[in-house]
């Protein structure tokens, strides 16, 4: 089941996506937020403040969920 996500970026501007889990399109709804995960493709991030760590994966959801969350601010999670 698809998630919403809304946040904001640095400069301000909001986002909102639906989290997929689908390799073809894990973030739809927002370029700029899917540009964002397309971006740290295969780095590895931590899913949380304390771990563990997972490679960002498109198919992945709580790695697309945990690179919106290192590098936006996230307002809503539902």
């Amino acid at each position: 089941m698809p998630h919403t996500v809304t946040g904001r970026f640095d400069d301000g501007s909001a986002y909102q996506v639906q989290i997929t889990g689908d390799a073809d399109g894990p973030a739809t709804g927002s370029t700029r937020a899917a540009a964002l995960v397309d971006l740290h493709l295969g780095e590895s991030i931590l899913l949380s403040p304390t771990g563990p760590m997972r490679t960002v994966a498109k198919g992945d959801a709580e790695s697309v969920i945990a690179v919106l969350r290192r590098y936006t601010d996230i307002l809503e999670n539902g």
